[in-house]
């Protein structure tokens, strides 16, 4: 199964991601912990990728583009994947469409986690506190989210106009929302 879950920052992707990647016996891809392993490791990449992340923007496509399609070449991905934090713009909606139809291998499914914006910020000030996460400060959650409305969201639009976005409720226990997941994609 080929699998994108969109949704806001800290609406649980991550979480979910592995819980469905699992499930369906398929990696889950995180463009996130990509960027965040290679800022751990002081990579050129992690040295950009930090400045980026830490005034709240998101990392530009060419490279976003240029890790994804590394990663999918991988053999793991044979027989399908998921794809959390990408795409987030539509310049990799055909990046990545460009990538599947070389392989013929097209999506089957997007899932969007549809949650209250004031809930996942409270959200992810909690996991900041929790986690040490310098960059989830309220103002750069808030940046965030308003990048993520301008640019990511109308990728839903696009994807429900194909006929493969699938909206679940992404708020209330994790169980209960994998089960919700699962239901809708099955």
């Amino acid at each position: 199964m080929r699998l994108i879950i969109l949704g806001p920052p800290g609406a649980g992707k991550g979480t979910q991601a592995s819980r469905i990647a699992e499930h369906f016996g398929i990696p889950a891809i995180s463009t996130g912990d990509i960027f965040r392993a290679n800022i751990k490791n002081e990579t050129e990449l992690g040295k950009q990728v930090k400045e980026i992340l830490a005034s709240g923007g998101y990392v530009s496509d060419d490279i976003t583009n240029a890790i994804v399609e590394d990663r999918l070449a991988d053999e793991d991905c044979a027989s399908g994947f998921l794809l959390d934090g990408y795409p987030r713009t539509s310049e990799q909606v055909t990046a990545l469409d460009a990538m599947l139809a070389k392989s013929d291998a097209p999506l089957e499914r997007v899932l969007e986690l549809v949650v209250d914006e004031d809930a996942v910020v409270g959200r992810l000030l909690k996991r900041a506190e929790i986690e040490g996460r310098a960059d989830d400060t309220e103002d750069v959650i808030r940046e965030r989210m308003a990048i993520y409305r301008r640019e990511t969201e109308p990728l839903s639009d696009a994807y429900r106009e194909r006929g493969l976005l699938v909206e679940v409720d992404g708020l209330g226990e994790v169980d209960e929302v994998t089960e919700r997941i699962i239901a809708a994609l099955s």
